[in-house]
Order: structure tokens, then C-alpha cells, then sequence
């Protein structure tokens, strides 16, 4: 864990939580696929907003250090990260535009296959 001295450098030299890992994607571009209703006590990059919304995953930007985990010592848990397009209607209701559309980044853990 980092000392708060230690953060300012931390954070101007970067970081990138890609992981080397062999991690066979859940996914592939094209695939439907729905949000999970994950609420785990802590930690989560899920944003509320899109849980239990279906769309199309768009981008595998490959395998990465799961923060979820990782927030709770429990490791880094890689997996893939996907962009999943949604139409903004599916994700804002009525108030969303149709034509409209929303891109969220989201790890294997979050998705669920769907028809």
C-alpha cells in the first residue's frame, strides 16, 4: 500500500493494469450479452446505470488486473475488459435519443450472455 508522501509520484509515472495473463475471453465482438446485477459490499467498477441492460460487446481490449478484487486483497483475478455498445434508449428509457447510443467498459465478471 502506498504512503500518502508516496502517491504524487505514483501518479506522474503511471501505471498500466494490463495482465500478461492466458485468459480465454467469455466473449467475442458481435456477442449480446447482458449486465449483471452485481452488488458486492465494496468495491465495484461497475457503474449502476447499465446493470441488468443488454448490449453488444463492441471492443475485447484483452486482459487486465480486476479492480474489484484487487480493492480487497483477494488478488488480481485477471480477465478481460470489453466495450459493450448499448442503445441509449436500453440504458435511459424514455429520456434516452433514439439513434443515440452508449459505450461502457466492462469486465468478464459483469456479463452475462444473452439472446
Amino acid at each position: 500500500m502506498l504512503k500518502a508522501d508516496q502517491i504524487p509520484a505514483a501518479v506522474a509515472a503511471g501505471g498500466v493494469y494490463r495482465n500478461g495473463a492466458k485468459v480465454a475471453p467469455s466473449f467475442s465482438v458481435g456477442d449480446r450479452v447482458r449486465v449483471k446485477n452485481h452488488q458486492p459490499s465494496g468495491h465495484t467498477r461497475l457503474p449502476g446505470y447499465v446493470r441488468l441492460k443488454k448490449g453488444i460487446i463492441a471492443i475485447d481490449h484483452g486482459v487486465f488486473v480486476y479492480p474489484d478484487t484487487m480493492a480487497h486483497g483477494n488478488g488480481e483475478t485477471p480477465q478481460h475488459v470489453y466495450t459493450v455498445h448499448f442503445e441509449a434508449i436500453e440504458v435511459w428509457g424514455e429520456k434516452g435519443v433514439a439513434g443515440d447510443t452508449v459505450r461502457v467498459d466492462l469486465f468478464d465478471d459483469y456479463l452475462e450472455r444473452c439472446e
